[in-house]
């Protein structure tokens, strides 16, 4: 996460309705706590399922093992041991909005997936 506005047009653009509120609760945190997110994220496992044409899901699943918290008022990188919460299974609902894009509307999260783990 490298710009902390919990109202920023970018990710409003893409996402609505609950995973529109829940992303911005989760930027709000990481904005009062001053933090933003540092290192690599993988992703793998994308699975997705398009329904008449105006709805889909998307299933994957990301390893958060080298990504990190870092604190900007001291610059500490808060580097975390690899464990089996590394590993989050997302589960979202995406819909054509009215000018035809894809925006997420539903948006869950599981961490330590056994589906996602090594």
């Amino acid at each position: 996460m490298t710009h902390p506005d919990a109202l920023d047009h970018a990710y409003r653009f893409y996402y609505e309705g609950e995973a529109a509120a829940r992303t911005e609760q989760f930027i709000e945190a990481y904005a009062k706590a001053e933090a933003r997110t540092t290192g690599t994220y993988r992703y793998y496992n994308a699975v997705v399922d398009v329904s008449g044409g105006s709805t889909a899901s998307l299933v994957y699943c990301e390893d958060q093992g080298k990504a990190y918290d870092l604190y900007l008022k001291t610059k500490k990188v808060d580097k975390t041991p690899v464990t089996k919460n590394s590993y989050v299974l997302y589960s979202s609902q995406l819909k054509r909005n009215d000018k035809g894009v894809w925006v997420v509307d539903k948006l869950s999260s599981q961490r330590g997936s056994a589906e996602c783990r090594p």
